[in-house]
């Protein structure tokens, strides 16, 4: 690997983990790894992670298109 390969971080910082991660989804400009995005899917609604990640969902952030 060139040593200009080894400085890139490769994939995207998640908005729930914060963490690098090449796999998840974009919700519009925002990325959710695929783990935060399965733990969220299948949290009870009466977990204290919920809130968590109701207030992390909350950084979700899109374009408008103003006319």
């Amino acid at each position: 690997m060139s040593s200009s390969m080894m400085g890139k971080k490769i994939g995207e910082t998640c908005i729930v983990c914060e963490q690098q991660k090449e796999t998840g989804i974009h919700l519009y400009t925002s990325f959710i790894c695929e783990d935060c995005e399965k733990d969220m899917v299948l949290t009870d609604t009466n977990d204290p992670k919920y809130k968590y990640y109701i207030e992390r969902l909350k950084m979700v952030t899109y374009k408008q298109n103003i006319s």
